[in-house]
């Protein structure tokens, strides 16, 4: 049930579980920038593409469509193969969708339990996607990924190691970042003309360029990870 009585204008702030929150948030903000061009980085960059892509097919599935494959490349860049449904729920369903996952994430490791069910989600679309992958990068990912959460899960439950909540953190930060960076520069700065946004400004009757659709998503996108602090605060407060 909704608690009416939250702190929802913040007025009490912080307590220790809200500076923790804020603190790590920034550690990884800082480590994510440091690092942004390392190798060290590019399995959750490609984890943010694989969101994206898998946000692709959940329109597609909502809208009545099918998915024929997905594939993630090495490169960062992704396909997601889909007939019928509802193409313009679809196009933005990735930058969208990957960016709406990022803030779950966020908010999920406010709480050990719900951390869990985040980690066991992700761990359920990794094995759905894993058999819709056309690729071997792709199925690489996801079988890493499932060993890499499985592993901080059974730490979490049958060691002393409590590294799972911020594991979820991190990948919800991570994709939060890279979700608004790759709106930018697929959209605004490349301007790349097989981009979502330039193929959602041909399908939409408003007179709104894919640079202008970008902008909104990026706008959107950045809401999402505002959002994330904010009602994480609320829920730690």
């Amino acid at each position: 049930m909704l608690d009416l009585n939250r702190n929802w204008e913040l007025k009490i702030c912080c307590n220790n579980d809200q500076k923790v929150f804020l603190y790590t948030i920034g550690v990884f903000i800082v480590v994510i920038l440091l690092l942004w061009r390392t190798f060290l980085l590019t399995p959750f960059k490609l984890i943010t593409v694989f969101l994206h892509e898998t946000s692709h097919a959940i329109a597609a599935w909502l809208t009545c469509g099918k998915v024929e494959g997905i594939q993630v490349h090495a490169n960062e860049g992704g396909v997601t193969q889909t007939r019928g449904g509802a193409y313009w729920v679809i196009l933005p369903a990735g930058y969208l969708g990957s960016s709406f996952w990022g803030m779950i994430l966020v908010l999920a490791s406010t709480d050990i339990f719900t951390s869990k069910i985040a980690a066991g989600c992700f761990i359920a679309a990794l094995v759905i996607v894993l058999f819709l992958a056309k690729n071997w990068t792709l199925r690489g990912l996801c079988i890493g990924f499932m060993i890499f959460i499985g592993g901080m899960w059974y730490l979490q439950v049958k060691t002393k190691v409590k590294i799972l909540r911020y594991v979820i953190l991190f990948i919800g930060v991570m994709n939060s970042l890279f979700s608004v960076y790759d709106i930018y520069d697929d959209t605004i700065s490349r301007r790349i003309n097989s981009s979502d946004a330039e193929k959602f400004a041909e399908v939409c009757p408003c007179p709104c360029n894919g640079v202008a659709w970008g902008v909104i998503w990026g706008m959107i996108s950045f809401v999402f990870l505002c959002g994330a602090m904010y009602l994480g605060l609320i829920i730690l407060s």
